[in-house]
């Protein structure tokens, strides 16, 4: 599955942008911090594929597991 997003150096710079730009979904697969559309995120935990969503919960960056 080919997967279309912006690349951040780290969890927290993506997170933040999905923050200030008001889309997006912070997300981390294959080793690489990305904001991606939700719509893509939903399409590939459909698929199976493994990625973990990123959040942030009181200062410290959360990986949640999917697939």
């Amino acid at each position: 599955m080919e997967i279309e997003g912006i690349a951040f150096d780290t969890a927290h710079e993506a997170i933040q942008h999905t923050e200030a730009a008001g889309w997006g979904t912070a997300v981390r697969v294959d080793g690489k911090n990305l904001v991606i559309r939700e719509d893509d995120a939903e399409r590939m935990a459909a698929a199976g594929v493994e990625f973990a969503y990123l959040c942030d919960h009181k200062g410290r960056i959360v990986h949640i597991p999917v697939n």
